[in-house]
């Protein structure tokens, strides 16, 4: 939790860049980034809704402009849907195991059924947005050759591309094989072992987080119709009231101001500080799953480094052995040849097994290499992302209040000098009510 600390998150950097689509045109190939001269600007924008059919589906622009000399160009434009994400993120998982490849925003939201609707398209948007910045900024997987094919193939392409992918069962095995080494797994090395338990920490603390922060969303959600209720009763009362009506009238234009400041908080709080938290939320399990497959390289390093000791020790044993009772002899060979021929095996199976350990401990290293540098940017990213949700949390709080603070001071300003407002007729107020309640 030490990449939490404020004194330290105080040194990242102070401002945030605008990731409006419609600034692509303006992006510099120079511009850095945490240090790194960036190459590879990529925006996701424009929705659309396509109906076929057998379903409908929304796709998304992706936009990309670039320097690097594996492109054949300098800017491309393509429509992907959120399917074909998928099948990236799969490749290069499966491409790079020991990376950590960013996570995707969950396919359905039991918050949002309505996957067609403008505020769902806006919050899949920024999830898709940030997923390809990230790999885009991965001085790895952004080189990798069909990332390069999903920013620049044209549909029929990359359709046919996408097909070439590995196989279902292929996956699964693999899966199957990082889970039961994860559970065999007995020497695995304290920093990744306190890497792990860090992650299940940290995967605590953000669902305690979500959880709460879901609650207060439902509290919200309650005052905001308690609200749509509250401001229609003034309105009517006043046509009651010959004395009070400027004043019941200022009320009833208060409290409308009020719910749609809720409303505005209720939204911006749900795509600033809750998705953000979901991502996190997402991302640890990305890095548990590549800790298993770190994990696995290594459980299969130590199962040949004991099959060869154990060898070893056979044909250590079969100089000083008796074959005279062996099968062999029993069959008629003589007992020396018999321990010639054992040796001679064993010497094969442990040259075998030499050349296994070498290649697994190869493999081994690179694997913890690759891991810890990935978790070293991660929690440079984490560090900056979760101050920057935080504050972000404590402005929109603070300006909540300051507005609603203004609309009652205005109010009360407002009563006190018998500013007169028209009272709107009875058939009015009825349409203006039932419009808020749609």
């Amino acid at each position: 939790m030490e990449s939490l600390d404020l004194e330290a998150s105080a040194k990242s950097e102070e401002g945030s860049v605008s990731r409006s689509s419609s600034l692509i045109a303006n992006f510099r190939l120079d511009d850095d980034y945490d240090g790194e001269t960036r190459d590879l600007f990529i925006v996701v924008d424009d929705p659309e809704k396509h109906t076929s059919t057998l379903e409908a589906y929304i796709t998304f622009r992706v936009t990309t402009k670039t320097s690097r000399t594996e492109f054949e160009g300098t800017e491309f434009s393509v429509r992907r849907r959120y399917n074909d994400f998928l099948w990236i993120r799969q490749r290069l998982e499966e491409k790079h195991p020991t990376h950590l490849v960013p996570p995707l925003p969950e396919k359905h939201s039991l918050k949002r059924l309505d996957r067609f609707s403008t505020e769902f398209l806006k919050v899949r948007q920024a999830a898709l947005q940030k997923f390809l910045t990230r790999v885009a900024d991965h001085p790895v997987l952004s080189f990798d050759t069909c990332f390069q094919i999903f920013l620049t193939a044209k549909a029929w392409e990359f359709q046919a591309h996408k097909k070439q992918g590995s196989g279902f069962l292929t996956r699964v095995s693999d899966s199957l094989h990082n889970m039961s080494a994860s559970y065999m797994m007995k020497n695995r090395p304290p920093e990744f072992a306190s890497m792990h338990d860090y992650m299940t920490l940290l995967q605590d603390k953000l669902g305690v987080m979500d959880r709460i922060a879901q609650r207060v969303a439902k509290e919200q959600n309650d005052y905001m119709a308690e609200l749509l209720e509250w401001g229609p009763c003034y309105t009517l009362w006043a046509n009651s009231e010959d004395h009070l009506t400027g004043a019941l009238l200022t009320m009833s234009k208060s409290v409308d101001e009020c719910l749609k400041y809720v409303k505005e908080l209720i939204d911006d709080t749900d795509t600033r500080f809750a998705q953000p938290l979901k991502e996190y939320l997402l991302y640890s399990e990305c890095i548990k799953t590549v800790l298993r497959r770190r994990d696995a390289i290594q459980n299969e390093y130590d199962m040949v480094v004991d099959e060869l000791a154990k060898r070893k020790d056979d044909k250590d044993n079969i100089k000083t052995s008796d074959q005279t009772y062996s099968i062999g002899a029993l069959l008629g060979k003589d007992p020396e040849d018999v321990k010639q021929q054992k040796h001679d095996k064993l010497e094969v199976q442990i040259a075998d097994l030499v050349h296994q350990m070498e290649s697994l401990n190869d493999r081994t290293v690179v694997a913890n290499a690759d891991l810890k540098a990935d978790m070293e940017r991660w929690h440079k990213h984490k560090q900056r992302d979760m101050r920057e949700t935080f504050m972000c949390l404590a402005d929109m709080q603070i300006s909540y209040y300051e507005k609603c603070l203004a609309v009652w001071e205005n109010t009360i300003r407002a009563i006190q000098n018998n500013d007169h407002i028209q009272l709107p007729s009875t058939a009015a107020i009825t349409e203006n009510h039932e419009d808020a309640v749609l």
